[in-house]
């Protein structure tokens, strides 16, 4: 019954008959569960999870809807989502992955240097993008964990208060102890003093969510959207191992990244380990204290 709703989900939208005649179990990430499914002439990705989380994989489909309308960088196309029995679920458009290399790598960086570069329209809501706030229409997540996206004029305010803010509070809860958090806290408007432009960013850029096509075309996905610092996405691909140095030399052929990054992109990825304590717990928390000592210096 679930295929057949979704089949139905599919054909509605696309307006035309969608049978899946073909399924086959690929990955979906941490926290998902993923799909092919292909009726022989089309294919597309299904990503599933709990019912209760439909509204996750709302927000990660407007968001990639965001990007794409962009006309940057590739994302897989939103086609559909919803619930079907207990499970929600959400379609993309299907994306052959190959392997990287250095053209793609500094293609890559191009591209989103592009995007980041977009000139937004105003939000829904009239407030945000190039109209000069920072936040979304809607809260999404970062992995599991909530991601608050309230619109704020002022960018330092915004990452202490619903980024760094948000992050120490969940860790807490969960035994987390920061000496140097206050001190931190009220440190971010002199650490964040540089002019920042409201950015569409991806939001969760690490390895795992970027990719090629077989056809070498580069590919972000998975992303946790919202207006903010161009630089939280360029430090987030620093920390888990790095992207290659062709990726980083595009990036700058298109827009050169400001002075003081090398100093705040510790800050930004703060956010990010913040975020692995909070899901993984275990030694996430010693490096997050090592970084804020590294940070107030």
């Amino acid at each position: 019954m679930m295929w057949t709703e979704i089949d139905a989900h599919i054909s509605q939208v696309r307006s035309e008959k969608f049978q899946s005649s073909q399924r086959r179990s690929v990955g979906g990430g941490c926290i998902n569960q993923g799909y092919s499914i292909s009726d022989g002439q089309h294919t597309y990705f299904v990503k599933f999870n709990q019912a209760s989380q439909v509204a996750m994989f709302e927000a990660e489909a407007l968001g990639l809807q965001q990007m794409y309308q962009t006309a940057t960088i590739r994302v897989p196309k939103p086609i559909c989502w919803g619930t079907a029995g207990s499970s929600a679920y959400v379609v993309l458009e299907w994306l052959e992955m190959g392997s990287a290399n250095t053209k793609s790598w500094e293609e890559m960086g191009r591209k989103l240097a592009a995007m980041h570069r977009w000139n937004s329209p105003q939000s829904p809501l009239g407030k945000g993008g190039s109209q000069g706030g920072f936040g979304w229409d809607i809260n999404n997540t970062i992995g599991s964990t909530p991601q608050i996206n309230t619109w704020t004029a002022d960018w330092a305010e915004f990452y202490a208060k619903h980024r760094l803010g948000y992050q120490f509070q969940l860790a807490r809860r969960k035994g987390g102890h920061f000496p140097q958090e206050k001190e931190l806290l009220e440190a971010i408007p002199e650490l964040l003093a540089h002019k920042v432009q409201p950015c569409l960013v991806h939001g969760d850029l690490w390895g795992g969510n970027a990719g090629c096509t077989v056809s070498g075309e580069p590919v972000i996905f998975d992303p946790a959207t919202y207006f903010g610092d161009r630089e939280v996405d360029i430090a987030m691909t620093e920390l888990f191992g790095g992207f290659s140095a062709a990726f980083y030399r595009g990036y700058n052929e298109v827009w050169q990244l400001d002075e003081g990054y090398e100093q705040r992109k510790t800050l930004y990825n703060l956010y990010h380990v913040l975020n692995h304590f909070n899901l993984f717990g275990g030694g996430y928390l010693s490096q997050a204290n090592r970084m804020i000592a590294q940070i107030l210096g």
